[in-house]
């Protein structure tokens, strides 16, 4: 009897679960729909039930089929709000402060994904009245899955670029949208769907990767997730039983940050600075660091910060004996709080615990080093005292065993984060991505066209505008022409110009050597609004780009380069000669050679060259001094002749 009563219970709650309609992660509170378009509102109930969707005084309805999915279109409509909007069914649901504008989808690595709150004090004047609650970001949950595309979101919901909600926006989204919404005063929604260090396979379906016999083959062994499990538990095994690391500096009686440990044998180190440029030679493992700092009165009792630039790769600050601060890789920049208990007069002592995995390890030179106050600041540059905690031992390469990235397979982010959006109308595509490619440089000009076409397919609009990010200078500046592999790729991304309703954003002067995320992503993001504003708002007189490498021409033992996007006219950024540009002959060897601007063209050589052929332009991953503009400002994007 007990059995029978608890199949009739199953059966009425699972009833209960398909009758009450349900929505997409999308469509919730606080959302923005696309204006001037037809819309869908879609979701799911009891199969053949009755849904009612009332939105603006109007109402629509239809039936869930066999599946229990259901979709009503609403017309399209100008932009405005806020708006509710009711669904009926057999519960009812209300969504309220309904906004209707502009919505952009904003996707790609880790320059897309870094949030505002990572370049707070960079723009801290810029943020410190933000309240616009006409700017929303939709944030996409980070999840994989490497079998199916999925018809929904696991979480998310919309928040306003207001002081606290911005600094979760993406910096590039959030400037764009900020730009797009001062110049149309529309509301402006943002989709990000982004995860850092990710490759453009990962963000492609499976139908838009069928060229890629390597990648079929790689999609095909990972939708059998035996194979995946079992080589991620034998890497997992494999490094559970490598030699457990003992750290000296947390293996003692009184560990070295605590302000009773009394340094012996320690030596002197220069910070900023990589440990390998200061005698520290094919070191990977732990390094303490530990400055004594002399705090006068007017610091003590009040709330101060720490800056310490970027630290390769991992960290754990103390002070007085006190953590204060951990940060488990490289890339953020360090700032840490400090309470106003914790200073006192006079000497103060300062541990930082550095991890490094790979390459070079320590303080990055070129970035802020300070401890400060509102009133005072010490600088923290020059002589530390350090010591090294552990070295990591090599482990033999032929019997390691590496984890299956999820995040980084063929498909595994569109499955996940692209897919569960096709209904969901939209304006176009943003998409900063390209560092992680670099490796793969020429592969990735037929991954972009590919990538572009697969999400058009999947939002059904043959022509959805695609806005991308060239990428910036990046690395050490080289003094001689060279093959970059970076310059490979911004050509790559050069020559996607030619697939019509795109448009990219030179960002050639914005990067930083030492620092592949860098600050400046309010410059960024109002480029691409720049050609926002032209390609999708129609403002066709704008100048929206910087010089656009078009042809060339030889004549005699000279070059004539022509571009398009020259606004008022070429002209030089600072003073001085045109520089960064490169001339071969015959032979392919590139030596710098001589340029000039002749109206609205370029012409460039080199009197050991008599019979030229090809010519670059900031063909490296750091140009040294790109500084070909137009009259607006805007700096030509790098290039080459070569095909």
């Amino acid at each position: 009897m007990k059995s029978v009563l608890f199949f009739c219970a199953s059966i009425l709650f699972v009833q209960v679960v398909f009758g009450e309609v349900r929505l997409p992660r999308l469509i919730r509170d606080s959302m923005v729909l696309q204006r001037d378009t037809k819309l869908k509102i879609w979701g799911w109930a009891y199969p053949k039930e009755k849904v009612e969707v009332v939105f603006q005084g109007k109402s629509y309805s239809t039936k869930t089929n066999f599946n229990g999915e259901w979709v009503v279109t609403l017309p399209a409509m100008p932009a405005g709000g806020p708006f509710s909007m009711a669904i009926n069914a057999t519960n009812h649901l209300e969504i309220k402060d309904i906004l209707v504008g502009d919505v952009w989808l904003c996707s790609g690595q880790s320059n897309m994904e870094h949030q505002v709150a990572l370049h707070e004090e960079y723009y801290r004047n810029e943020l410190s009245n933000v309240d616009n609650p006409l700017i929303r970001q939709f944030l996409v949950p980070k999840i994989t899955d490497l079998q199916n595309p999925h018809t929904d979101l696991q979480d998310g919901s919309w928040v306003s670029a207001d002081k606290k909600g911005v600094l979760g926006f993406s910096a590039v989204a959030y400037f764009f949208a900020k730009a797009l919404y001062e110049k149309t005063k529309v509301p402006i929604g943002i989709i990000n769907a982004s995860w850092g260090g990710t490759p453009i396979e990962a963000w492609i379906a499976e139908a838009g990767l069928k060229d890629f016999s390597s990648l079929q083959s790689t999609i095909d062994k990972n939708k059998d997730t035996a194979y995946v499990n079992g080589i991620n538990r034998a890497a997992s095994l494999f490094n559970d039983s490598k030699p457990k690391t003992i750290d000296a500096g947390m293996n003692k009686a009184i560990p070295w940050y605590s302000n009773s440990y009394k340094p012996e044998h320690w030596r002197n180190m220069t910070v900023p600075g990589y440990w390998e440029d200061q005698g520290q030679k094919n070191l990977h493992g732990i390094v303490w660091y530990r400055k004594e700092i002399d705090i006068p009165a007017s610091m003590v009792g009040k709330p101060a910060k720490i800056a310490l630039g970027r630290i390769v790769d991992a960290d754990g600050v103390y002070l007085n004996g006190r953590q204060i601060g951990i940060t488990y890789y490289q890339y953020p920049q360090r700032r840490y709080y400090i309470s106003s208990s914790l200073l006192h007069v006079g000497k103060n002592i300062l541990v930082v615990k550095v991890t490094n995995y790979g390459g070079k390890g320590g303080f990055v030179p070129d970035k802020p080093y300070y401890i400060a106050t509102n009133e005072d600041t010490i600088r923290l540059n020059g002589d530390w005292q350090f010591k090294v905690g552990a070295v990591f031992a090599n482990q033999n390469q032929k019997n390691a065993i590496n984890a299956i990235a999820l995040q980084n397979q063929p498909t595994a982010l569109y499955n996940s984060m692209i897919a569960p959006l096709a209904n969901y109308a939209i304006k176009g595509t943003v998409w900063y991505q390209g560092e992680s490619n670099v490796g793969n440089a020429y592969q990735y000009e037929k991954f972009l066209p590919s990538l572009i076409a697969n999400w058009r397919d999947l939002f059904q609009q043959k022509s959805l505008p695609f806005l991308f990010v060239q990428l910036p200078n990046f690395g050490d500046v080289q003094y001689a022409p060279y093959e970059s592999a970076w310059a490979v790729l911004r050509n790559v991304q050069l020559k996607a110009l030619s697939i019509p309703n795109t448009a990219m954003a030179v960002t050639i002067d914005l990067g930083e050597w030492n620092d592949i995320h860098p600050d400046r992503k309010k410059e960024v993001g109002e480029r691409l609004a720049l050609v926002a504003r032209k390609l999708v708002y129609a403002e066709n007189d704008l100048v929206s780009s910087g010089p656009i490498f078009q042809s060339y021409k030889i004549e005699d033992d000279k070059v004539s380069i022509s571009f398009s996007n020259v606004g008022s006219g070429l002209t030089i950024n600072g003073s001085g000669e045109l520089a960064e540009f490169a001339i071969a002959g015959a032979d392919k060897v590139f030596v710098w050679a001589k340029a000039k601007i002749e109206g609205d063209k370029v012409i460039v050589w080199n009197e050991a060259i008599a019979n030229p052929k090809q010519v670059r332009y900031a063909w490296s991953d750091n140009p040294d001094n790109p500084n070909l503009v137009n009259k607006e400002g805007l700096p030509a994007s790098p290039f080459t002749t070569e095909k």
